[in-house]
């Protein structure tokens, strides 16, 4: 963690109305709070305000109980939501992947560096490759094979697995399933990596349709998923240059280092509570 003192992070959307960030900040500074980060968006289009911020506990006067308490009668008077965490309460995560293993090894790599108060709780997969990795890691491995068949049971003995580890995220690491409706309604906070710079390229084999449009452009998106394919909030995304020289592998092996790097980026941006999501758009506070 880059800090020992634990802080509170405040994110919040709402309509947007004169004197938001006076009455945040002020009530922050009146109880004791040491401010840390302060970020804010307004939606002229869709008047909405989008803020952010982040305080130390140190010597904060309010329990977190009180300060629960305290922020629902502070926004009462907006319309709107708002969301509190606490950067010493570690979050879970669950990583779903399939056979490819880039992405995986990557956040595997990432999750040992413990620059955000996390840790990979277990790995699904509806293939055995990557369990010898996996347990290496000493994290749990779950098989869970699926087939047209037998999504349905295999979906509701995932969310099974990821009650019982008490979950926070999923990441879906090169996971070559589409989740169905009852699973996103279920358990929504999921983030997705698509090997296109999407709306380009949306659904199947998007680096054989790249290659064949002949763009000169190859990216990735990391995206919250959503019952629409590759439809939902972005979070990340990043691009790299190609050419006519390029065959199909060529764009394959360019583009897993662009899906490194943005599904990485896109977790951690998450994990830290930098992202906030309205309508079918987000606000990244980086």
């Amino acid at each position: 963690m880059a800090s020992t003192s634990p802080t509170a992070v405040f994110l919040i959307v709402c309509k947007d109305v004169p004197g938001i960030v006076a009455a945040l900040t002020s009530f922050i500074l009146k109880e004791g709070g040491n401010l840390v980060d302060v970020d804010f968006h307004t939606d002229r289009e869709e008047k909405l305000f989008l803020g952010r911020v982040e305080w130390n506990l140190d010597t904060f006067n309010l329990t977190r109980e009180a300060l629960h308490s305290a922020l629902t009668d502070l926004c009462a008077g907006y319309e709107g939501r708002w969301e509190l965490h606490f950067s010493d309460v570690q979050q879970r995560v669950a990583v779903f992947v399939s056979k490819q293993d880039h992405c995986l090894l990557d956040l595997l790599h990432g999750s040992q560096l413990q620059d955000v108060n996390s840790e990979i709780a277990l790995v699904v997969s509806n293939h055995d490759t990557m369990r010898g990795v996996v347990e290496s890691h000493n994290i749990p491995f779950h098989l869970t094979p699926i087939t047209k068949a037998t999504k349905a049971a295999t979906e509701q003995a995932q969310l099974s697995l990821l009650s019982t580890h008490k979950i926070d995220l999923v990441v879906m690491a090169k996971y070559m399933q589409i989740l169905s409706d009852d699973f996103l309604s279920a358990f929504p906070n999921t983030i997705n990596i698509h090997h296109s710079f999407l709306p380009a390229f949306v659904g199947a084999k998007p680096y054989h349709q790249a290659h064949q449009r002949g763009v000169k452009i190859i990216g990735a998106t990391a995206h919250f998923a959503t019952v629409d394919l590759d439809c939902g909030p972005i979070i990340e995304q990043e691009v790299v240059r190609v050419s006519h020289r390029d065959s199909v592998d060529d764009l394959v092996r360019k583009g897993k280092d662009v899906e490194r790097s943005v599904l990485a980026r896109a977790v951690r941006l998450h994990l830290l509570h930098r992202v906030l999501t309205y309508g079918n758009k987000t606000v990244v506070f980086a």
